[in-house]
């Protein structure tokens, strides 16, 4: 995976845009702070296994640092990097007061007991537990982390400092101060991006086809989201395999029998993982891992939008080739930052104490990403270009300008 290099190539591309310098261009494309431990963690038959964790805070010129904490066999400082460098975009399409960091441990969080599990939460916060904290890194949730796994790095920070600090982690339970609607936030700012995008197009939901790649969070409240509004769902995958069903599938029935029986090749007949990408759908909706949509797997993809809920589905290559195809890319840092607007929500009402009703969130993060969408939309006429390179450089022009103001450029 060159995930860092994808990063680099979209900002090279979206440096021209935004007018920027040379030296404001080299600026943006290094962290502030790579940060590394070894995090020792006594297991359940009485030995110790030790696993390489990462902190990486990328730039924190709009506002301290945000990002979640991936628990994954294959996090290494590349895609750390990557997604930090992503988030810290993000934050600044949507117009949040963040900058962006990341976080991860090398580590198949599959093979570990609970207790185990929460012992490498409070390891990882024992180590970074300088560098973090409500004004200066706020870490959420990520791949193989929850709600659970926050409340045990809360409580391990709060006994190291010595004081109640729920502003300094987001993604909690509720009763830990954690938001209403966090759980869905990403599935929902997308939806709200979507049917921006299709209001300018004249398209209804309805009136479309379906096909989403990755069946956790985001992706099933995604297609939960979709089927409500009335698409019809032709293609639902997860790691097992692929439901495919040309009238539609049943989303709630399936995503039931998931929850229960724990992969969809328990549920029913699946095809191949792969075969989601070739469903013939209008919208393909990748709410997976990284890099899925590449020059070598999107030969079948017969789709007319692409809404990317998971972070970097899509390599510099093949966007290239669907932009000529006249596909329309919704980007990540654009369609799935709806869970870091709630996460900003929480981080405030850990702030100031106050509890923010469903409705009230709900409408503040619609509003938050309708609004986005609008200014990258505009950007992207005016200039000629994809929504991909429009969001990059409004977001690089606002960070610029924030280092600008800080004499750091």
């Amino acid at each position: 995976m060159a995930a860092f290099e994808h990063f680099t190539e979209h900002v090279n591309a979206a440096a021209k845009l935004a007018g920027l310098s040379e030296k404001e261009r080299k600026a943006l494309e290094k962290p502030d702070r790579v940060l590394r431990a070894d995090l020792e963690v006594a297991l359940d038959d009485g030995s110790t296994a030790t696993f390489s964790a990462y902190r990486i805070q990328f730039n924190n010129a709009r506002g301290p640092y945000k990002g979640g904490i991936r628990f994954h066999p294959e996090a290494d400082e590349d895609e750390v990097s990557a997604l930090a460098a992503m988030m810290m975009v993000k934050c600044a399409v949507v117009g949040i007061p963040f900058g962006g960091a990341k976080g991860g441990v090398t580590v198949d969080p599959k093979k570990l007991s609970t207790r185990e599990r929460e012992a490498l939460a409070r390891a990882y916060v024992r180590a970074f537990a300088g560098d973090l904290g409500p004004d200066q890194d706020i870490p959420a949730p990520d791949v193989y982390t929850n709600p659970s796994v926050m409340a045990h790095m809360l409580d391990e920070y709060e006994k190291i400092t010595g004081k109640s600090q729920p502003a300094m982690i987001t993604g909690k339970p509720i009763a830990l101060g954690g938001s209403l609607g966090r759980d869905t936030a990403t599935a929902d700012g997308a939806i709200a991006v979507l049917e921006a995008l299709f209001e300018d197009e004249g398209v209804h939901a309805s009136e479309l086809t379906v096909a989403v790649q990755g069946a956790g969070n985001a992706g099933s409240q995604a297609a939960r989201r979709l089927a409500h509004v009335g698409a019809k769902v032709v293609a639902l995958s997860d790691s097992s395999g692929t439901l495919e069903d040309a009238v539609g599938l049943d989303v709630a029935a399936m995503l039931e029998g998931k929850e229960q029986k724990k992969e969809f090749s328990a549920v029913g007949k699946v095809a191949p993982v792969e075969a989601v990408l070739s469903a013939k759908a209008d919208l393909f909706v990748p709410a997976a891992l990284e890099e899925q949509l590449r020059e070598d797997t999107i030969g079948g993809l017969s789709t007319r939008y692409v809404l990317e809920i998971a972070n970097g589905p899509t390599t510099p290559e093949a966007d290239v080739l669907l932009a000529k195809r006249g596909v329309t890319v919704v980007p990540d840092v654009l369609a799935n930052a709806g869970g870091v607007a709630v996460s900003y929500f929480e981080w405030i009402q850990g702030r100031t104490g106050d509890r923010w009703g469903k409705e009230a969130i709900e409408t503040r993060l619609t509003e938050t990403m309708r609004s986005a969408y609008r200014e990258v939309a505009n950007f992207a006429k005016e200039h000629d270009t994809t929504l991909r390179e429009a969001a990059y450089a409004l977001a690089l022009s606002r960070i610029a300008e924030a280092m600008r103001e800080r004499g750091r450029v």
